[in-house]
């Protein structure tokens, strides 16, 4: 059977910290004053030690969950509504999570958060474009760099649904955000979800720690969202044992401090007596040779994060270190691209909650014409649109998520592509209504607001673009 808690625990949980600033907002407009949200501090010893035994907690979990959870066979929901069919069974929420897993899951989460809003200075992040060594180090011991690796590699092994509630967290700095999920979301998922068990064994436990960083080279100069037309080439070897990589990649996040490389290359295959160039899926270690990275890009926004060209020349690649099969590569960028669209609903709420909450604390203060702001109804409107927002994104972010813990083999492709297209779009939107508020002070670097805008502008290009996401819509 599924583990299921009732609708009140998920809410509770799920929605707790926008619910708070749900209440704030009508406390507003109801002209009472209004409370931060309070959680409980739980007494550490640091930092390290918690993600040690949240591993040790999930590992138990897991195992017990052997026998417990039986996941179900479904048809694609959002395909089948193209089709003309509709299944009920969605109209009740997927509850994946049991109040014991919940309970752990916010107290991997609380320490996270405090880390976030006491230690990350995401100004200074900004403007020195790069994330400082101390806190790459913390994030490191938090576990962060391993959270979908399952516990037998050293990871967390976290569900899709635990893994987009952390992200609500971690997009609270839009450059480890990224370097985040350039990471795990793209660099190391090919391993995880067509990796064989040698390239788990052997890739995973340092990548779960952070000890190694990966990334992922899809993007060319002649070849974005159509990943087919790339032009780098992998030539095997006349021994057959090794491939020789060579060709440029550009764009790529963490592609000036990654070790391991998940690349995109053209080989020669041959079928039905024909010799075909069909795209395959290597993992590249930098210190194979041959491996070089231009200066890092000067960006408009998540400028802590690092992006930069790569190239390959003449690279030795062993031919083990293929991934999944030679000519799949194709099929295997899309699946990795797909898997991690969904999260971007929870990632984008979870930003936008913390400007709410600015937003609202000066809407409060800031008096015009004799009263204050939050009386004004232009003002109530904008708090209400960005507030339903938040929920919509948020609903459809663990909807989907919840499909892909609940069901075997799950396509949500579809989903995760609306996901990415809605959260985009409303994170830009909400993001400059929340500035406009502030008027003036939300333009200066003094507050986050700006730095916010600038930084949610590339939900709508990276990992395929909102328009190419719209055609698969």
């Amino acid at each position: 059977m599924l583990y299921s808690v009732n609708r009140a625990t998920r809410r509770l949980f799920l929605f707790g910290n926008v619910r708070s600033t749900y209440r704030k907002v009508f406390l507003v407009f109801d002209k009472q004053t209004t409370t931060a949200l309070k959680f409980d501090d739980f007494q550490l010893k640091s930092m390290r030690n918690y993600a040690t035994k949240s591993q040790e907690v999930s590992a138990i979990d897991r195992e017990s969950e052997v026998t417990t959870i039986k996941k179900s066979r479904r048809e694609p929901f959002a395909k089948n509504l193209f089709l003309g069919r509709f299944d009920k069974d969605v109209l009740s929420y997927p509850e994946v999570l049991d109040r014991e897993r919940l309970q752990t899951l916010q107290e991997m989460v609380d320490p996270i958060e405090k880390f976030f809003k006491e230690n990350v200075d995401s100004k200074e992040i900004d403007q020195n474009e790069k994330i400082s060594d101390s806190v790459m180090k913390t994030l490191k011991e938090l576990g962060l760099f391993g959270q979908q690796i399952p516990v037998e590699y050293g990871g967390l092994g976290l569900s899709a649904t635990e893994y987009a509630r952390i992200g609500e967290v971690t997009a609270l700095d839009g450059g480890i955000a990224v370097t985040l999920a350039a990471h795990q979301a793209i660099g190391l998922k090919g391993i995880l979800i067509a990796g064989n068990e040698h390239q788990k064994q052997k890739y995973l436990p340092k990548l779960a720690t952070g000890e190694h960083i990966a990334a992922f080279c899809l993007t060319e100069p002649s070849s974005g969202s159509d990943a087919a037309s790339i032009q780098t080439r992998a030539t095997l070897s006349k021994d057959g044992k090794t491939f020789l990589l060579n060709g440029s990649k550009i764009w790529i996040s963490n592609g000036g401090i990654a070790d391991i490389f998940t690349v995109f290359a053209k080989t020669k295959i041959e079928e039905k007596n024909e010799v075909k160039d069909k795209v395959t899926a290597f993992i590249v270690e930098r210190k194979f040779g041959g491996v070089t990275n231009g200066q890092p890009e000067d960006k408009l926004g998540i400028r802590g994060s690092n992006t930069c060209e790569v190239h390959f020349d003449n690279t030795p690649v062993p031919i083990e270190n293929i991934i999944g099969e030679i000519g799949s590569g194709f099929k295997i960028a899309m699946n990795i691209l797909n898997s991690g669209r969904f999260s971007m609903g929870s990632s984008g709420a979870g930003c936008l909650k913390y400007l709410m909450g600015l937003a609202t604390e000066h809407a409060i203060n800031r008096n015009q014409f004799d009263k204050p702001l939050k009386d004004f109804e232009l003002i109530k409107e904008k708090f209400t649109k960005v507030a339903l927002l938040i929920y919509a994104m948020e609903s459809m972010s663990y909807l989907t998520a919840g499909l892909l813990d609940s069901q075997e083999n799950a396509d949500c492709a579809v989903e995760a592509a609306i996901v990415k297209v809605f959260s985009s779009e409303a994170v830009w939107y909400s993001v400059s209504e929340m500035l406009q508020i502030l008027g003036g002070l939300g333009y200066m670097k003094q507050l986050p607001f700006e730095r916010l805008l600038r930084d949610s502008r590339i939900l709508m290009i990276f990992e395929i673009g909102r328009a190419s996401c719209r055609e698969r819509v």
